[in-house]
């Protein structure tokens, strides 16, 4: 059955820990762990520490492939992915999550396909690459960004992770590329957006991208891969608060993907 997990970014800027506990309070089924600044998302003992105490499974990482963490774990790419595969075995997680190769990463991006078959099939982990967007100000058209490009399902994945707040940028219908997609959707970043230039990483429900029928698609498609929970909560003036956000974006994906009972 599909586990509805959280994201630790999530929690930002709380930390790693944090999401441990809120996912535990909330009734979350599993935590991906945001590889990213906070040193402790970084060790492999302290998240299994976490998963134990909290008796909370792992079920992806998130390679750290962002702007802001582009020194975490050395500069150079492969060797990120290769580490985040490391963790992910060490702690039962099956995905690892990455982003397209920035356009400036040449080389990388030269090699990127081919080297995500690769791994998957040194490692036999699921990496799923991740929807990106074009980056622009207010309503223009903006600037690719991403190579070979931001949407995996132009490409030969066998795996890819749809995020709704990416794809909101985008102008990007959800539940087309999932079509396009087919088996090969292994995760999705549940969250939502409108039409900005931001990446927003809304609570679903509160944008624009019919979060709802887009689980109600999945469920009724047969999928069986991970939903993430994946927002922003920098806003939220009290911890009550930022727990109340937690709490309705796991009511809404639990009231929308309906997975069919098995006999």
């Amino acid at each position: 059955m599909t586990r509805i997990g959280l994201s630790t970014i999530s929690v930002y800027p709380e930390s790693t820990a944090h999401a441990f506990g809120y996912a535990s309070a909330c009734g979350y089924d599993a935590v991906e762990i945001m590889v990213g600044a906070d040193s402790l998302s970084q060790q492999i003992e302290a998240v299994k520490q976490l998963s134990d105490h909290h008796e909370m499974p792992i079920s992806a990482i998130h390679a750290p492939c962002l702007l802001f963490t582009q020194r975490v774990w050395g500069t150079e790419p492969w060797g990120k992915l290769q580490r985040s595969a490391e963790m992910a075995d060490a702690v039962g997680a099956r995905t690892v999550v990455v982003h397209p190769p920035f356009r400036w990463q040449k080389e990388y991006a030269a090699g990127f396909v081919d080297g995500i078959k690769a791994l998957e099939a040194s490692t036999g982990l699921f990496f799923a690459v991740e929807n990106m967007y074009p980056w622009r100000a207010r309503r223009r058209k903006g600037v690719e960004m991403y190579l070979p490009s931001r949407d995996p399902s132009e490409h030969d994945f066998a795996n890819a992770t749809i995020d709704l707040s990416h794809a909101a940028i985008a102008r990007e219908d959800v539940i087309a590329m999932a079509d396009r997609l087919g088996s090969r959707l292994r995760h999705i970043h549940l969250t939502d957006g409108t039409d900005s230039a931001k990446d927003q990483h809304l609570v679903p429900g509160r944008g624009d991208m019919n979060a709802d029928a887009f689980l109600q698609h999945l469920a009724a498609t047969g999928f069986d891969g991970e939903i993430i929970v994946e927002i922003t909560t920098r806003k939220a003036e009290t911890k009550a608060d930022r727990e109340a956000d937690l709490r309705e974006s796991l009511d809404f994906a639990r009231e929308h993907f309906r997975q069919p009972a098995h006999s």
